[in-house]
Protein backbone atom coordinates (compact mmCIF):
# COMPACT_ATOMS: atom_id res chain seq x y z
CA UNK A 1 0.00 0.00 0.00
CA UNK A 2 1.59 3.32 -1.15
CA UNK A 3 2.11 5.73 1.90
CA UNK A 4 0.21 8.36 -0.28
CA UNK A 5 -2.75 6.09 -0.31
CA UNK A 6 -2.46 6.11 3.49
CA UNK A 7 -2.69 9.89 4.10
CA UNK A 8 -5.40 9.89 1.90
CA UNK A 9 -7.63 7.71 3.25
CA UNK A 10 -7.11 9.20 6.83
CA UNK A 11 -7.59 12.40 5.49
CA UNK A 12 -10.60 11.21 4.36
CA UNK A 13 -11.98 10.10 7.79
CA UNK A 14 -10.50 11.92 9.97
CA UNK A 15 -10.55 15.80 8.28
CA UNK A 16 -7.69 18.53 8.25
CA UNK A 17 -6.28 18.77 11.49
CA UNK A 18 -4.96 22.23 11.06
CA UNK A 19 -1.96 21.76 13.48
CA UNK A 20 -0.06 22.56 15.03
CA UNK A 21 -2.01 24.37 17.51
CA UNK A 22 -0.45 27.29 18.64
CA UNK A 23 -0.87 31.42 18.60
CA UNK A 24 2.75 32.07 18.06
CA UNK A 25 5.87 30.05 16.60
CA UNK A 26 7.68 30.47 19.59
CA UNK A 27 4.38 28.85 21.39
CA UNK A 28 4.96 25.64 18.65
CA UNK A 29 8.91 25.40 19.80
CA UNK A 30 7.84 25.25 23.86
CA UNK A 31 4.68 22.87 23.29
CA UNK A 32 7.26 20.90 21.11
CA UNK A 33 9.31 20.44 24.49
CA UNK A 34 6.35 19.98 26.63
CA UNK A 35 4.83 17.53 25.42
CA UNK A 36 7.17 15.23 25.88
CA UNK A 37 5.97 12.06 27.80
CA UNK A 38 2.27 13.87 28.58
CA UNK A 39 -1.15 14.36 27.01
CA UNK A 40 -1.48 17.71 25.05
CA UNK A 41 -4.21 18.48 27.20
CA UNK A 42 -1.73 19.05 29.98
CA UNK A 43 1.00 21.07 28.04
CA UNK A 44 -2.11 23.71 26.97
CA UNK A 45 -2.42 24.41 30.94
CA UNK A 46 1.01 24.88 31.50
CA UNK A 47 1.47 27.66 28.11
CA UNK A 48 -1.74 29.20 29.48
CA UNK A 49 -0.21 29.38 32.73
CA UNK A 50 3.26 31.05 30.70
CA UNK A 51 0.85 33.14 29.50
CA UNK A 52 -1.18 34.25 32.55
CA UNK A 53 2.39 35.01 34.28
CA UNK A 54 3.48 37.13 31.28
CA UNK A 55 6.12 34.52 30.37
CA UNK A 56 5.71 33.42 27.29
CA UNK A 57 8.74 34.50 25.27
CA UNK A 58 12.23 33.25 25.24
CA UNK A 59 13.94 36.54 27.68
CA UNK A 60 11.25 35.98 30.28
CA UNK A 61 11.48 32.11 30.76
CA UNK A 62 15.46 32.64 31.19
CA UNK A 63 14.49 35.53 32.87
CA UNK A 64 12.45 33.36 35.53
CA UNK A 65 13.54 31.70 38.52
CA UNK A 66 13.58 28.07 38.33
CA UNK A 67 11.27 27.72 40.95
CA UNK A 68 8.84 29.91 40.20
CA UNK A 69 9.21 28.38 36.39
CA UNK A 70 8.60 24.75 37.10
CA UNK A 71 5.64 25.94 39.16
CA UNK A 72 3.80 27.15 36.14
CA UNK A 73 4.75 23.56 34.07
CA UNK A 74 3.30 21.66 36.55
CA UNK A 75 0.72 20.87 34.82
CA UNK A 76 3.10 18.83 31.78
CA UNK A 77 4.62 16.75 34.24
CA UNK A 78 8.51 16.32 35.20
CA UNK A 79 7.84 19.88 35.55
CA UNK A 80 11.54 20.18 36.86
CA UNK A 81 12.92 18.49 34.31
CA UNK A 82 11.04 20.40 31.40
CA UNK A 83 11.64 23.79 33.36
CA UNK A 84 15.37 23.49 32.88
CA UNK A 85 14.68 22.07 29.10
CA UNK A 86 13.01 24.92 28.32
CA UNK A 87 15.50 27.43 29.66
CA UNK A 88 18.39 25.75 27.73
CA UNK A 89 16.25 25.68 24.65
CA UNK A 90 16.06 29.40 25.27
CA UNK A 91 19.07 30.45 26.26
CA UNK A 92 20.46 28.96 22.94
CA UNK A 93 17.99 30.57 20.75
CA UNK A 94 18.44 33.60 22.20
CA UNK A 95 22.58 33.16 22.14
CA UNK A 96 22.05 32.11 18.31
CA UNK A 97 19.99 35.20 17.64
CA UNK A 98 16.82 34.10 17.93
CA UNK A 99 14.13 32.95 15.37
CA UNK A 100 14.88 35.34 12.71
CA UNK A 101 18.48 34.54 12.14
CA UNK A 102 18.10 30.64 12.91
CA UNK A 103 15.73 30.71 10.26
CA UNK A 104 18.08 31.91 7.64
CA UNK A 105 20.08 28.26 8.08
CA UNK A 106 20.08 25.77 5.92
CA UNK A 107 17.39 22.91 7.36
CA UNK A 108 20.24 20.25 8.14
CA UNK A 109 22.58 22.62 9.98
CA UNK A 110 19.87 24.55 12.10
CA UNK A 111 18.65 20.47 12.64
CA UNK A 112 21.88 20.09 14.35
CA UNK A 113 21.83 23.38 16.33
CA UNK A 114 18.56 21.95 17.59
CA UNK A 115 19.91 18.55 18.98
CA UNK A 116 22.41 20.51 20.43
CA UNK A 117 20.24 21.39 23.34
CA UNK A 118 20.30 19.15 26.12
CA UNK A 119 16.75 17.49 26.08
CA UNK A 120 16.06 18.08 22.59
CA UNK A 121 15.96 14.83 20.33
CA UNK A 122 14.69 13.33 16.75
CA UNK A 123 11.07 14.00 17.48
CA UNK A 124 11.39 17.36 19.18
CA UNK A 125 13.63 18.58 17.16
CA UNK A 126 11.75 17.73 14.28
CA UNK A 127 8.64 18.75 15.64
CA UNK A 128 10.11 22.26 15.62
CA UNK A 129 11.71 22.19 11.86
CA UNK A 130 8.50 21.01 10.86
CA UNK A 131 5.59 23.00 12.32
CA UNK A 132 8.07 26.31 13.79
CA UNK A 133 9.99 26.54 10.81
CA UNK A 134 8.47 24.81 7.58
CA UNK A 135 10.60 22.70 6.71
CA UNK A 136 10.50 19.75 4.87
CA UNK A 137 10.90 16.86 7.43
CA UNK A 138 8.82 14.13 8.40
CA UNK A 139 8.44 13.35 12.43
CA UNK A 140 8.75 10.08 13.38
CA UNK A 141 6.83 9.20 16.73
CA UNK A 142 6.00 6.07 18.56
CA UNK A 143 2.18 5.95 17.17
CA UNK A 144 3.84 6.10 13.43
CA UNK A 145 5.58 3.30 14.43
CA UNK A 146 2.74 1.42 15.81
CA UNK A 147 0.51 2.27 12.75
CA UNK A 148 2.39 1.52 9.91
CA UNK A 149 4.26 -1.63 11.60
CA UNK A 150 0.36 -2.94 11.59
CA UNK A 151 -0.21 -1.92 8.21
CA UNK A 152 3.57 -3.88 7.34
CA UNK A 153 5.13 -0.72 5.68
CA UNK A 154 7.92 -0.57 8.57
CA UNK A 155 9.52 -3.17 11.20
CA UNK A 156 8.44 -0.30 13.95
CA UNK A 157 11.31 -1.00 15.39
CA UNK A 158 14.40 0.74 13.12
CA UNK A 159 16.16 3.16 14.09
CA UNK A 160 14.41 6.89 14.07
CA UNK A 161 16.37 8.45 10.49
CA UNK A 162 16.49 5.27 8.81
CA UNK A 163 12.54 5.46 9.23
CA UNK A 164 12.02 9.20 8.75
CA UNK A 165 14.23 8.65 5.47
CA UNK A 166 11.81 6.63 4.51
CA UNK A 167 8.87 8.35 4.50
CA UNK A 168 10.65 10.98 3.37
CA UNK A 169 11.88 9.79 -0.03
CA UNK A 170 8.77 7.41 -0.93
CA UNK A 171 6.76 10.46 -0.28
CA UNK A 172 8.44 12.49 -2.64
CA UNK A 173 8.29 9.61 -4.96
CA UNK A 174 4.61 9.26 -4.83
CA UNK A 175 3.96 13.08 -4.73
CA UNK A 176 5.45 15.00 -7.48
CA UNK A 177 5.15 18.33 -4.89
CA UNK A 178 7.70 20.89 -4.52
CA UNK A 179 9.25 21.28 -0.82
CA UNK A 180 6.34 24.14 0.40
CA UNK A 181 3.77 21.60 -0.75
CA UNK A 182 6.10 18.82 0.68
CA UNK A 183 6.08 20.48 4.00
CA UNK A 184 2.11 21.34 3.72
CA UNK A 185 2.00 17.04 3.41
CA UNK A 186 4.00 15.85 5.83
CA UNK A 187 2.45 18.10 8.61
CA UNK A 188 -0.71 17.42 7.86
CA UNK A 189 -0.18 13.36 7.64
CA UNK A 190 1.86 13.52 11.02
CA UNK A 191 -1.40 15.40 13.00
CA UNK A 192 -3.32 12.58 11.06
CA UNK A 193 -1.80 9.87 12.34
CA UNK A 194 -2.29 11.17 15.60
CA UNK A 195 -5.39 11.31 15.54
CA UNK A 196 -6.06 7.79 14.46
CA UNK A 197 -3.47 6.31 16.46
CA UNK A 198 -5.13 7.85 19.17
CA UNK A 199 -8.63 7.03 18.12
CA UNK A 200 -9.08 4.02 16.02
CA UNK A 201 -5.26 2.04 15.77
CA UNK A 202 -5.08 2.19 19.97
CA UNK A 203 -2.88 -0.21 21.53
CA UNK A 204 -6.07 -2.47 21.94
CA UNK A 205 -7.30 -1.25 17.92
CA UNK A 206 -11.09 -0.44 16.99
CA UNK A 207 -10.43 -2.56 13.54
CA UNK A 208 -13.97 -2.10 12.94
CA UNK A 209 -13.71 1.66 12.85
CA UNK A 210 -10.49 2.04 10.75
CA UNK A 211 -10.33 2.97 6.88
CA UNK A 212 -6.96 1.08 6.00
CA UNK A 213 -8.52 -2.07 7.37
CA UNK A 214 -8.93 -3.71 4.13
CA UNK A 215 -5.54 -3.61 3.52
CA UNK A 216 -4.12 -3.91 6.90
CA UNK A 217 -1.90 -7.11 7.58
CA UNK A 218 -2.71 -7.21 11.25
CA UNK A 219 -6.48 -6.71 11.06
CA UNK A 220 -6.40 -9.87 8.74
CA UNK A 221 -4.75 -11.53 10.36
CA UNK A 222 -7.06 -11.04 13.51
CA UNK A 223 -9.82 -11.43 11.66
CA UNK A 224 -8.65 -14.78 10.57
CA UNK A 225 -8.02 -15.82 14.16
Amino acid sequence: MQLIAVFDRLLEQHGPQHWWPADSLFEVMVGAILTQNTAWSNVEKAIANLKRAGKLSARDIVATPHAELAALLTPSGYFNIKAQRLRQFCEWLLENGGYARLAQRETAQLRRGLLSVHGIGNETADDMLLYAYARPVFVIDAYTRRLFARLGLVAGDEPYEAVREFFEATLAGESPARDDDMTGLFSEYHALIVAHAKHVCRKNPACDRCCLRADCPSRQQSSAA
